[in-house]
């Protein structure tokens, strides 16, 4: 009896731990679940973007000879010799200065056009539609018609000039504005603030529409003026795609390859480049100190980004 007794004690304790491993586990698979949906893409930005920059770290620490060989570990040398380039200097400042004139023109510019495209007009849809088209084109194919354009012979823009008696003589030194560094670096600021204009007007246009129009029947019953409705009710609840627009855009102006390189290729010597050229310039002579550049870049991206949203105060935003 003692046997049987303890027997049917016993059976309802295994059952009741049986019956616990199961909730346990299916929590765990219920958990794990997720992971169907979102491991494909944390393992695509593993593979594409976290791998490439640990081996971009690894190999600005590495001794790497122009045909590729690695002969190990050389410390901080490869900076060393970076942060001595002569260039440098004015480089980050060139850098800094394309970053700022294009997010800051972009931001002006689209901020008008946002503002217009919400108003009701005939062949609203149609300058939409037109907005999209430097965006739906190659970034680079873009530049080398601007470079065309720019021809001091035979470019449309240097006609167009040579006609309002602006250029005096085509094939002239006057004429030839990717020749001169200043001149080329501000057509370029040009070409960057025509490819970047239809996303930011785009963000900003979105913004706009999501303002309530009961908060301007608001403002025009206490009298206030369009600007004043503008400056103290639109702009600040603009700010949530303002603050999206202008991160993208710094990210994306800072990185920018294609129109600097089709236009001028950094030059003449480094005096067009940012250091994303300088970047792929220095790979000619050294793999090693040009991924040291790279870690410098993304550096600068990274206080770029932290200094705006200081200065914004994007938790408020958030909050």
């Amino acid at each position: 009896m003692s046997v049987v007794q303890t027997v049917k004690v016993a059976a309802p304790d295994s059952g009741a731990a049986t019956g616990g491993r199961r909730p346990r586990r299916r929590s765990v698979l219920r958990a794990l679940a997720p992971l169907l949906w979102t491991g494909p893409a944390i393992a695509l930005i593993a593979l594409v973007v976290l791998l490439p920059v640990v081996i971009m770290v690894e190999t600005a620490f590495r001794k790497i000879d122009t045909i590729g060989f690695d002969h190990g570990w050389n410390g901080l040398a490869n900076f060393r010799q970076l942060f001595h380039e002569p260039d440098l200097g004015s480089i980050v400042i060139r850098t800094i200065i394309w970053v700022a004139a294009i997010v800051a023109i972009t931001v002006v510019i689209s901020l008008a056009l946002a503002q217009l495209f919400h108003q009701q007009f005939p062949g609203r849809r149609v300058a939409r539609w037109a907005l999209i088209a430097p965006w739906a084109a190659s970034v680079f194919m873009t530049a080398v018609v601007f470079r065309w354009m720019l021809d001091a012979r035979s470019g449309l823009i240097n006609v167009f000039l040579h006609d309002l008696g602006i250029v005096k003589d085509l094939g002239s030194s006057q004429a030839d504005w990717l020749g001169r560094p200043v001149a080329a670096f501000w057509w370029m600021v040009g070409v960057a603030v025509f490819v970047s204009l239809p996303f930011t007007t785009y963000a900003l246009l979105a913004g706009l529409q999501t303002v309530p129009g009961e908060v301007y029947e608001a403002a025009r019953m206490d009298g206030a003026s369009h600007w004043r409705t503008y400056l103290s009710v639109t702009l600040p609840l603009l700010r949530p795609a303002l603050l999206v627009a202008v991160l993208i855009n710094i990210m994306n102006v800072f990185n920018n390859f294609p129109i600097i390189w089709a236009m001028t290729n950094g030059g003449p010597g480094h005096q067009t480049a940012t250091t994303t050229i300088f970047m792929y310039q220095l790979k000619a002579s050294s793999i090693a100190e040009s991924a040291a550049m790279s870690v410098v870049n993304f550096g600068i991206v990274i206080v770029l980004v932290l200094v705006f949203l200081r200065v914004s105060r994007w938790k408020q935003q958030v909050g």
